[in-house]
């Protein structure tokens, strides 16, 4: 049964978990960010590490999906895919992306602006090396976003490089799989309040520095 526009519409929820002030905030955005997600692991927050990737396609539109943050450094933000897939190609034409956190059980966001650069092969080798065999395989053989003609087409992939890597303790990491960092340039802490009058902290790069500022809902 669709539902009518009225009734999406109706959906709303009053938000009143938080208050965020400038004085509340750190002064380093990277510690912001440290605190904020340290809170939503303790709170049991449904994958707190997954992260919405913005990226702009070859048509010039935006470009979305969900990925996972898996370690935060001292200058950036890092994950991990396929070179070859859609958002390695969009990286390779722009370097400029965005990222998005929700946490909603908490009532909070947190967007980012930066730049990609490659991870090292070292960083690289050791996260693939962490991962279950599954999943090492997984990366092996997936074409990511291309065009394919039926699921078995993956799966005999998967038996063929199963038998190929049975006899081998550690699996190799693909040439074509590895690691992102995203360098922000801004941060942007926004925490839901009542009557849809926001906190919105924002962090921007200014040389060397950071400057915060708030912004109207």
């Amino acid at each position: 049964m669709a539902i009518e526009h009225k009734d999406i519409a109706a959906i709303r929820e009053d938000y009143s978990k938080g208050v965020l002030t400038e004085k509340d905030t750190l002064e380093n955005p990277f510690g912001q960010f440290q605190l904020w997600f340290d809170q939503a692991l303790a709170s049991a927050v449904l994958e707190p590490n997954a992260m919405v990737l913005g990226t702009i396609n070859k048509l010039g539109y935006p470009s979305t999906r969900v990925v996972l943050l898996k370690d935060l450094k001292a200058d950036g933000l890092s994950f991990f895919t396929n070179y070859r897939s859609q958002k390695g190609q969009d990286i390779e034409r722009n370097a400029k992306v965005s990222l998005l956190f929700f946490w909603g059980e908490l009532q909070r966001q947190v967007r980012i602006e930066g730049e990609v650069s490659f991870l090292t092969d070292e960083d690289s080798d050791e996260y693939f090396a962490s991962r279950p065999k599954g999943s090492q395989i997984g990366a092996w053989s997936s074409p990511q976003s291309q065009i394919i003609a039926d699921r078995s087409i993956l799966e005999n992939r998967v038996e063929e490089l199963e038998q190929q890597f049975k006899e081998m303790d550690e699996i190799p990491r693909p040439k074509f799989w590895g690691g992102y960092l995203v360098k922000p340039v801004s941060f942007e802490f926004w925490q839901g309040r009542s009557s849809r009058l926001h906190d919105r902290i924002v962090y921007s790069k200014e040389g060397d520095s950071w400057v915060k500022n708030r912004l109207a809902p």
